[in-house]
């Protein structure tokens, strides 16, 4: 914050636990201003935003704006994501990491609406969501004024018995549960788990950690399977039935439930220098990355296939480390969108003991030719022209060979 600067509003990124919670009257008191609590319904769940405006307005708040961004975060983030084919260190699909910067994104344009000098966020000081909403709000709103509560030295509720002492003095509403096994985030496209047992990379998940998909073990012995449509690379429909992004997602997280489809673990790099480990539940995302690559892998040619991939791996990398809102994302997404335009069929998936197989596909904008692709010669492809191919294609690993035979033949002279 710049030396001097006055806070009159500020506009706090409001999830209703503890910390936040208990940052909202801080921010009150530290800055002597208004606070504005603000809530992003990303598809956490039943449940877990019941009364959270009367909480926030309980805890100081002047008021409590809650944005329902459901299917913009499933079509505009989600999708444009699996367009791209991100996946972080072979395993993460970037659900927690491709919610921020949207999340930022609508608390900006709150802060615009009432006119706020500053924007606020709960992250701590180790993790890479704090990253993630700093350059969410650089970019897209360089005039505000960063809060960051738990970077100030002056902010002293860095402990949970510090901060429920806290909630106790200033009246604030809190529900006094057991303390969490695991640190969790939950959105319509997955939940993470972090803490607890899981800290101990030898330790394996325990069935009691999944809470959006039954463990492997308990799935049914029994595959079911699903149909998913694509029109230019966006899933539209789930076994005939259209829906609306969001929708289409939850569907496909409770038949990837059902199967265990989805559960993975890690031990990622974190962009601030930490190795962490995490368990993830993606049934639906896992069940459309499998079957976008299945119809791709029929309505691409080879080069942008092949180019595709290494674009995936800096696509990844960008939502991993907040740097969604840069001009590179923007020009990837312009590649990308290209490369998405005959990406338009049907897959037919089977969900079976936490796998998915893909069982067909088939798109009006194949580049699969059966006559081409079987053992029988045809007209379009005479085998006489592979000689001269094969010829120029080895020719340099020949030159190679035949180097190396005069410089053998020369040592034993």
């Amino acid at each position: 914050m710049a030396k001097g600067k006055r806070i009159k509003k500020v506009v706090l990124a409001y999830s209703g636990g503890l910390d936040t919670s208990v940052i909202l009257p801080w921010l009150k008191e530290r800055y002597c201003c208004e606070v504005i609590a603000f809530v992003a319904d990303v598809g956490q769940g039943a449940g877990e935003l019941d009364g959270i405006e009367a909480k926030a307005l309980a805890s100081g708040a002047s008021r409590c704006v809650v944005a329902d961004l459901k299917r913009e975060f499933a079509e505009q983030y989600c999708f444009k994501m699996l367009q791209a084919g991100a996946v972080y260190e072979h395993l993460y699909l970037l659900g927690t990491s491709i919610a921020r910067p949207l999340i930022a994104k609508a608390q900006v344009a709150c802060a615009r609406k009432y006119k706020a000098d500053a924007v606020a966020h709960g992250s701590t000081g180790k993790g890479n969501d704090q990253v993630r909403f700093e350059l969410s709000y650089m970019a897209l709103a360089p005039e505000l004024t960063i809060i960051a509560p738990w970077k100030d030295p002056s902010f002293e509720l860095t402990s949970r018995e510090a901060a429920v002492e806290y909630a106790k003095r200033h009246g604030i509403p809190i529900v006094q549960t057991a303390r969490k096994i695991y640190s969790r985030d939950r959105n319509l496209w997955h939940i993470s788990h972090e803490g607890g047992d899981l800290e101990d990379p030898a330790n394996e998940p325990k069935d009691s950690l999944w809470m959006i998909s039954v463990p492997v073990r308990k799935a049914p012995n029994t595959p079911a399977y699903v149909q998913i449509d694509f029109v230019s690379g966006v899933p539209m429909a789930v076994d005939g039935v259209k829906l609306a992004g969001h929708e289409l997602i939850a569907k496909l997280n409770g038949l990837g439930g059902e199967h265990g489809v989805g559960q993975t673990q890690l031990v990622e790099n974190r962009l601030v220098g930490i190795k962490s480990r995490g368990a993830y539940e993606t049934p639906g995302g896992t069940i459309l990355y499998e079957a976008i690559r299945a119809l791709e892998s029929i309505t691409m040619d080879r080069q942008a296939l092949a180019f595709k991939q290494t674009v995936a791996l800096k696509y990844a990398e960008l939502v991993y480390n907040g740097q969604y809102f840069c001009p590179l994302r923007e020009a990837i997404d312009a590649f990308v969108a290209s490369t998405q335009q005959n990406v338009t069929g049907s897959v037919r998936v089977k969900l079976l003991k936490g796998r998915v197989t893909v069982a067909g596909v088939a798109s009006p904008n194949s580049l699969y030719d059966p006559q081409l692709a079987g053992f029988a010669m045809g007209e379009e492809y005479n085998p006489a022209d592979a000689t001269g191919f094969i010829k120029l294609f080895g020719l340099q690993m020949k030159v190679n060979a035949l180097r190396d035979k005069r410089r053998r033949r020369q040592d034993k002279n």
